[in-house]
C-alpha cells in the first residue's frame, strides 16, 4: 500500500475500546496514523489507551462519546478542532445488539436503531466540516453488515417497491432511509438487520454526494460488513478473530484516492475470507 499519510493525519474510531474498534484503532496507530478512540464508558476507554501507548507504543488518544447523545457528539467534534484542528479518517464502529429472540423489546430495538444508524449518521454530519481537505480526500469508513442487505434474506422487506426505492441512487433519500427504520421498529426481531440497511442505504446516499466535490475536496465513504467475528457482540462465537476481521476497515481508510470504491459494489475477497462486503447494496 503506497503510503500518503504521516503522524500528522487523525483517524477517529468509535467504539473502540474492545473488538473490532480496538483493532481498526490499533492497526491504524500501526500504521502511524494518530488515533483518537472513543467510547461511552471513560475508565474502559482510559485503560486501553494507557495500554497502545505504553505496551505497543503507538500515538493515540481518547475521549468519551455517546452517539446516541448530540450534545455529546457536538461536544466531541468541539475538542477534535481544538485538540487537532480536524480529522482526516471517521470510522464509524460502534454498535449495538440486543436481538436474543425472546428476550428482545420494542424499547432495545430502539436501542438498536438510534446506536447503529442514528449515531452513525449523526456522526457523519457532525464530523463532515471537520474533515481537512487534501490531495488524497477524507475517508469515512461504516462498520456494517451482511445482514442490511436490501435483498438480504434476513432484513424482511417484502415490499418490492420499497427494496427497489432503497436500492436506486435517484430515489433515495434520508427520508426514505429514516421512515423504513420507522416501520420495522415493533418488528423487534429484525432491528439489527434494519439499523445495517439504514446505513448502507446512507452510506451510498451520502457517498454520492461527497464524492462529487471537486479535487482536493473530495471524502470518499464505504461501508465494510467485517464478517462473524469473535466478539462479546456475538457471544464470541464467531469464526475469526478480531485482528483479521478489521483488515478491510483498515483498507478502506488508507488506499490510494484513485483506488477507491465509491462508486462500486463489490466483493472484496481479504485474507481468505468471503463474507466482507464494500459499498454493501
Amino acid at each position: 500500500m503506497c503510503r500518503w499519510w504521516s503522524s500528522e493525519n487523525v483517524a477517529v474510531v468509535t467504539g473502540s475500546n474492545r473488538g473490532i474498534g480496538l483493532e481498526i484503532a490499533r492497526q491504524l496507530a500501526s500504521h502511524g496514523l494518530t488515533v483518537v478512540l472513543t467510547a461511552r464508558n471513560v475508565d474502559a476507554g482510559l485503560e486501553t489507551v494507557t495500554s497502545l501507548r505504553h505496551q505497543e507504543g503507538l500515538k493515540v488518544d481518547f475521549h468519551q462519546l455517546d452517539v446516541t447523545d448530540s450534545s455529546s457528539i457536538k461536544e466531541f467534534g468541539c475538542w477534535i478542532k481544538q485538540t487537532f484542528g480536524g480529522l482526516d479518517v471517521l470510522v464509524n464502529n460502534a454498535g449495538v445488539n440486543y436481538n436474543l429472540g425472546s428476550d428482545n423489546s420494542v424499547e432495545f430495538a430502539e436501542t438498536v436503531v438510534s446506536t447503529n444508524y442514528h449515531g452513525t449518521k449523526n456522526m457523519i454530519k457532525a464530523m463532515i466540516p471537520l474533515m481537512r481537505p487534501s490531495p488524497q480526500g477524507a475517508r469515512i469508513v461504516n462498520v456494517s453488515s451482511r445482514l442490511g442487505r436490501v435483498y438480504g434474506r434476513r432484513n424482511r422487506l417484502a415490499n418490492v417497491e420499497l427494496r427497489d426505492q432503497l436500492s436506486n441512487l435517484d430515489s433515495l433519500t434520508e427520508e426514505l432511509i429514516d421512515r423504513t427504520v420507522s416501520t420495522f421498529i415493533d418488528q423487534t426481531f429484525t432491528d439489527y438487520s434494519i439499523s445495517k440497511l439504514a446505513v448502507n442505504a446512507y452510506t451510498r446516499l451520502i457517498a454520492k454526494e461527497l464524492w462529487t466535490r471537486q479535487e482536493g475536496e473530495k471524502i470518499y465513504v464505504n461501508s465494510f460488513c467485517p464478517g462473524w467475528v469473535k466478539t462479546a457482540m456475538t457471544g464470541f462465537a464467531g469464526n475469526m478473530p478480531p485482528e483479521d476481521a478489521a483488515d478491510t476497515g483498515v483498507w478502506l481508510s488508507l488506499i490510494l484516492s484513485e483506488e477507491t470504491v465509491t462508486e462500486n459494489s463489490l466483493q472484496r475477497d481479504v485474507r481468505l475470507t468471503s463474507e466482507r462486503f464494500v459499498a454493501i447494496l
